[in-house]
C-alpha cells in the first residue's frame, strides 16, 4: 500500500513539472521579462509580418482564440517610427479584424490628429491578439503566452518610440511593479528583443471616455511624443 502511494506521488510530482504547475501555482506575482524566445523569421519586413501573423493562428488549446471571430494583428504603416500597443481587441476589432476601430479607436484617432499624426504615419497592435470573452482583461497566462509574438512584433516593426496605452501594455513590457498612474509621461529606453526604442506609457482612450478629466494629461503625453519626434 506505502508502494503503491509513494508511486502515486511521483507521478503526480512528474506530471506538475511537465505542465510548469509552478508557474501556476505559485503564491509569487508573475514577473513579466522580455524573454529571447521570440519568433525570428527571414525576409522583408512584409514577409516577416505574414510569417508570424500566420504562427499566431496555429496557436492550439486557446480561449482567446476559441471565443473570438478574427485575430486582431495589426494596422497601419509598418515603416513608421512609432508603434502603438494597446491592451487586446474588443467586439468591433473583433468583427473587423483591425485594432482600435470602435470608440476607443475614434479617441485615438482624434489623439493622433492633434499631434499631426494618423494611421497613416503610426502602426498599432495589442498585447493579445484574440479578443478576450465580455472585453474582460487578459489574464498574466494569456500576456505571457502571447508576449514572444509581441516582441517578435515589435522587432520587425522596428520603431524608434513606443507608446503603451494602459496598464496591461505597461505592466507586460515594462514590468508588473509600476502603475499607470506614475509610470505614465516618462521616457525610458528599453531592450526588447534586439532593438532598444524609447518608450512612454499613457492612459488607454477607453479609461479617458470613463475618466474625461484625465484627458489633459493625455494631451501631455503626446506633446512629448510630437517633440520627441522631432528630435529624432
Amino acid at each position: 500500500m506505502k508502494k503503491k502511494l509513494n508511486q502515486k506521488l511521483i507521478n503526480l510530482i512528474e506530471y506538475y513539472n511537465l505542465i510548469n504547475a509552478n508557474f501556476f501555482l505559485s503564491n509569487k506575482p508573475l514577473k513579466r521579462t522580455i524573454k529571447n524566445e521570440t519568433f525570428s523569421p527571414v525576409g522583408t519586413k512584409e514577409e516577416k509580418l505574414n510569417k508570424l501573423k500566420k504562427k499566431i493562428q496555429l496557436i492550439q488549446n486557446c480561449e482567446l482564440k476559441g471565443n473570438a471571430k478574427n485575430l486582431v494583428f495589426g494596422d497601419g504603416n509598418i515603416n513608421s517610427k512609432i508603434m502603438i500597443i494597446g491592451e487586446g481587441p474588443g467586439a468591433n476589432e473583433d468583427i473587423e479584424g483591425k485594432p482600435f476601430v470602435g470608440r476607443a479607436g475614434k479617441l485615438l484617432d482624434k489623439m493622433l490628429d492633434s499631434i499631426k499624426l494618423d494611421r497613416s504615419k503610426v502602426y498599432i497592435s495589442n498585447v493579445v491578439n484574440y479578443r478576450p470573452p465580455e472585453n474582460r482583461k487578459p489574464t498574466d497566462v494569456e500576456i505571457e503566452r502571447y508576449l514572444p509574438f509581441l516582441v517578435s512584433h515589435i522587432e520587425i516593426i522596428n520603431p524608434k518610440i513606443i507608446l503603451l496605452l494602459g496598464s496591461t501594455a505597461l505592466n507586460a513590457l515594462i514590468g508588473s511593479e509600476v502603475v499607470i498612474s506614475k509610470a505614465r509621461g516618462k521616457w525610458i529606453q528599453k531592450q526588447i528583443a534586439s532593438i532598444k526604442p524609447w518608450t512612454i506609457a499613457s492612459f488607454h482612450p477607453a479609461f479617458l471616455m470613463r475618466q474625461p478629466e484625465q484627458k489633459k494629461l493625455a494631451w501631455i503625453d503626446l506633446k512629448m511624443i510630437r517633440d520627441k519626434l522631432k528630435n529624432l
